[in-house]
């Protein structure tokens, strides 16, 4: 085994790793970016290295500086983790170079995974089942349009090449929808893994997301860990996922575990893997290899006993793992759910920003990955995710009702993150029913009704008027009751509300911020997030239609298509390509 090994990467996954680490006896080396410079999993580590000046976006994601890093350490391995470099070929042949053991796959294999247009020639070519399309890339849209009439048909999935986690992928309900979303496609392709060129899928409509983990030596042992169901995503990321899945019979078990193990032996695989399908009518298809860890992992270890970051620990020291198929069995139930910062009754909009209080559940079956605590900032230069909350139980209905028991527990304060999403979700016969969840997702109403309630004014009170709310614990005849008081957020006598604060004084009415393009009002169309322009889809004096594209903006690693909330002619247009937006800055006045 090492004696001491860098992780590249950060939050709780960089945390996740070190905790193994310790275990084990080995030492540990963070590296971090200027805005990372105090997170926890920097202090966690024996060693910290800063990677530099330079964009905070980028900085994870520089090769010589990360080498460098491990070689002042004397880091013997270099665990990616999952994103960033964590499937980057380069990387690991760059580690071998420095001499410096990379904790994944060989380079052969990420790249024959790494281009889904090759791993779905290769599972084609061992016999693995794959969604019908194509397995060549598709150059244009009119070689497209010429596959789609040809053979695959739509509803069709256009998808990056060398695509993943959900980027790059886009679908094309008709004819009319296929420029737009071939184009958006090879641009997060472009963009997250510099490769514009995509290929073609049959889209499935309501498909179970089912994926099977998976673990090689290189002494000639591939075993799985059985399979996770991710059915429950927003715009192809997952929200939620569970182990066993409910929808897999053990024959059914046992043909995926089968297509897994026989998916690594095609490419030589060695590490931890995940071969990612799609279940629908009883037709189990390859969708694609993912060469790390998964976010998710955490279901499969609850269910299993078996540490997967060990076992990978173990493979790249030359260890052969710790036990055989025969050895693994399912025990129970485990649910995962990822609380992002996001605002889900805005229809999963980022929120980045400042934690002021986080409390994490805890209790018998409650597990939390986390790399935050109070006072952690929530960034949009990095994915939105704040914590992973992971229960077990004996069974999903038991299970079920731990994770609502946690999620009730769970406190994060300052910020709009999925939990009120997720305690709703898992509270409706849809998921109680074990489906995908898919129409309540995608319905705009539904998650509108997640938007915390707001409290209308006394009559007679100015609407815009600052409110201050308190909390008061009072007890009546021996019983104690919780009890809410909103008021204006004048001084409040004997409670004190600052400076100058005293009985009967109003405070100044808050004026509304200054806007490019003429304020807030029902002509100017308003960010709702935080981010940058990627694209502007208008221009100043066009005429649009209510639902029209004004402008894609980046933020948390997610594009976010801004659309016209009326119909009209745009008179000011105040973003360009590249530049950045605040949430409540005006994009466009349309009248």
């Amino acid at each position: 085994m090492f004696s001491k090994v860098l992780v590249a990467n950060r939050g709780e996954i960089a945390i996740r790793v070190m905790r193994t680490l310790e275990e084990l006896g080995v030492g540990t080396v963070a590296v971090y970016s200027e805005p990372d410079r105090d997170a926890p999993h920097v202090r966690r580590a024996d060693e910290a290295y800063l990677l530099g000046p330079g964009p905070a976006s980028e900085s994870y994601l520089v090769v010589e500086r990360i080498l460098d890093a491990a070689e002042r350490a004397g880091a013997e391995a270099i665990h990616p983790g999952y994103g960033f470099l964590a499937e980057n070929a380069d990387f690991a042949r760059a580690c071998a170079k420095a001499g410096v053991t990379f904790v994944g796959p060989p380079p052969e294999a990420i790249d024959a995974m790494g281009s889904k247009t090759r791993a779905r020639e290769l599972m084609q070519e061992a016999g693995v089942p794959i969604v019908p399309g194509t397995t060549d890339p598709v150059a244009t849209v009119e070689d497209a349009r010429k596959v789609i009439e040809a053979t695959v048909g739509y509803p069709v999935a256009i998808k990056a090449a060398g695509g993943g986690g959900g980027k790059g992928f886009r679908v094309a309900e008709s004819e009319d929808e296929l420029e737009k979303a071939f184009e958006g496609a090879a641009r997060e392709g472009e963009k997250f893994f510099s490769d514009a060129t995509v290929y073609l899928e049959r889209y499935l409509p309501d498909p179970r997301h089912v994926e099977v983990q998976v673990l090689a030596d290189s002494h000639g042992s591939v075993v799985h860990l059985f399979e996770r169901d991710c059915s429950v995503q927003r715009r192809h990321q997952k929200l939620i996922e569970e182990s066993p899945a409910p929808a897999v019979d053990p024959e059914l078990r046992e043909r995926i575990g089968a297509i897994g193990t026989e998916a690594a032996r095609a490419v030589g695989y060695r590490s931890a893997g995940t071969i990612e399908g799609l279940l629908q009518d009883g037709e189990y298809f390859f969708l694609e290899m993912n060469t790390r860890v998964q976010v998710e992992h955490c279901v499969t270890e609850m269910i299993t006993g078996v540490d997967i970051v060990r076992e990978q620990l173990r493979i790249a020291s030359g260890e052969p793992l710790s036990f055989t198929q025969d050895d693994v069995e399912i025990r129970g139930h485990a649910i995962e759910c990822r609380i992002n910062a996001e605002d889900a009754s805005k229809n999963f909009a980022p929120a980045p920003g400042s934690i002021a209080s986080y409390v994490e559940p805890s209790g018998p079956g409650v597990r939390v990955d986390s790399g935050v605590e109070a006072g952690s900032e929530i960034s949009p230069l990095y994915d939105p995710m704040v914590a992973k909350l992971i229960v077990w139980d004996v069974d999903r209905e038991a299970s079920t009702r731990r994770m609502l028991r946690a999620l009730q527990e769970f406190e994060i304060g300052g910020l709009r993150t999925l939990v009120p999403f997720h305690l709703a979700l898992l509270d409706t016969d849809q998921w109680r029913a074990g489906e995908t969840c898919r129409d309540l997702v995608e319905d705009k109403k539904w998650l509108k009704g997640l938007a915390p309630a707001k409290v209308a004014p006394p009559a007679g009170e100015d609407a815009d008027e600052a409110k201050l709310e308190r909390e008061y614990a009072v007890e009546v005849s021996g019983r104690r009751f919780d009890v809410k008081v909103i008021g204006a957020a004048a001084g409040a006598g004997a409670n004190g509300a600052g400076p100058g604060a005293g009985p009967g004084r109003q405070p100044p009415k808050r004026r509304e911020r200054a806007r490019a393009g003429g304020g807030a009002n029902a002509e100017a169309l308003v960010s709702p997030l935080q981010g940058s322009i990627l694209r502007v889809a208008t221009q100043k004096g066009a005429d649009v239609e209510e639902g029209a594209l004004i402008c894609v903006i980046e933020a948390m690693k997610m594009e976010n298509e801004i659309t016209a909330h009326r119909s009209g002619r745009v008179e000011e247009l105040s973003v360009s390509e590249g530049a950045s937006v605040s949430s409540g800055d005006t994009i466009a006045v349309i009248k």
